[in-house]
């Protein structure tokens, strides 16, 4: 593992604009729209829990963003050899934002709150449930697309998920689930920890569109006798390369050829068209991708950089004729030359014989 130095030298200072950005969104859904004492939500994790605990101890002056800082630091902290230093620092900078932006909304600016709902849905719990998980989920996601962590609650699964037989998502999900239920429990109402479920499922599609993007991918294997007739037209259609590979049926002992590309959401109708097209006996099998990475894989983008080196090799041709026609005209240049002198020479050759 890299020194602590040299960790502080992989920190990108451009990430901190949009890690402020993430703890302000995120603040603003759940201290907006969640967190409206009419309409009293909870968002997931230790988020959630400050809510809670804020709820029960604001008459001695422990609000949510005094919780936030409690519950999550301790965390990061210790997962700070797990999870290395520039996850740390950008995940405790934006949990500060976080934090002081929650303040803020809830104090600083002087937000009127109407009859303690949210300023924005009023006391509607189904549309603060939305609006408040799609939100804080979009805060969330950009936390994470930008390399940190806005709730310890996932740090904590990471340390401790391994030592008592569960996966981090399990992990996670499991605390949700109980912390809903103490919710429910300490108010004597079930009425708001259920609206926060619908918050917690929105919140979490909305983080997997902010970290896996909207034009997520999808790898098709295609199994075909005309694999290079159909190779062919993906690549052309749609700019960028398919991969051969070879294979043998199980029962039939046959060689076959697999062919394996990657496209995004968009184009897998189109995909589907061109299979049928070339080949209606085709097998094709299409799953999502988790990640990615390398350039044939940067979608609207690959066309383009095939274009530009279609177009640098055209030129590079064109030098290359430009440079053999010069090459070819020195040379017959010097043939001309030294015709005449070959002439001269012969004749006072048959000159001296004489």
């Amino acid at each position: 593992m890299a020194s602590i130095k040299e960790q502080f030298k992989q920190i990108k200072p451009s990430n901190f604009f949009f890690l402020t950005l993430a703890g302000i969104i995120n603040a603003v859904g759940v201290t907006l729209f969640l967190a409206p004492e009419a309409v009293n939500l909870y968002d997931s994790g230790f988020s959630g829990t400050s809510i809670l605990l804020g709820n029960l101890t604001e008459n001695v002056g422990m609000n949510m963003s005094i919780w936030l800082i409690i519950l999550n630091v301790p965390f990061f902290l210790l997962g700070l050899k797990k999870m290395g230093v520039p996850f740390i620092v950008y995940s405790l900078y934006t949990i500060g934002v976080y934090s002081l932006f929650s303040w803020c909304f809830q104090t600083g600016f002087h937000i009127v709150f109407p009859d303690g709902g949210s300023p924005i849905a009023g006391s509607d719990k189904l549309l603060c449930a939305i609006f408040g998980g799609l939100i804080s989920g979009i805060g969330s996601g950009t936390t994470i697309r930008f390399g940190g962590a806005i709730d310890g609650v996932e740090v904590m699964a990471v340390m401790f998920s391994k030592r008592i037989g569960m996966t981090v998502g399990t992990f996670v999900m499991s605390y949700n689930v109980l912390f809903y239920i103490v919710a429910g429990v300490v108010t004597k109402s079930w009425e708001a920890p259920l609206y926060s479920v619908i918050a917690y499922a929105v919140g979490l599609k909305a983080v997997d569109f902010m970290v896996d993007g909207f034009d997520k991918a999808k790898t098709a294997f295609i199994i075909t006798d005309k694999y290079d007739e159909m190779a062919a037209l993906l690549s052309e259609e749609f700019g960028r390369g398919v991969t051969k590979m070879d294979a043998e049926g199980y029962y039939s002992k046959t060689p076959k050829t697999v062919l394996y590309c990657v496209v995004n959401r968009f184009e897998v109708n189109k995909l589907k068209q061109i299979v049928t097209s070339v080949d209606p006996n085709a097998f094709m099998v299409i799953n999502d991708v988790t990640d990615s990475l390398g350039s044939s894989l940067k979608f609207g983008r690959r066309k383009a950089v095939v274009e530009r080196r279609k177009k640098r090799d055209e030129k590079l041709e064109e030098l290359r004729e430009h440079i053999f026609e010069g090459e070819g005209k020195d040379v017959n240049s010097d043939d001309d030359a030294a015709a005449p002198a070959q002439g001269e020479k012969e004749n006072t050759k048959k000159g001296g014989e004489e």
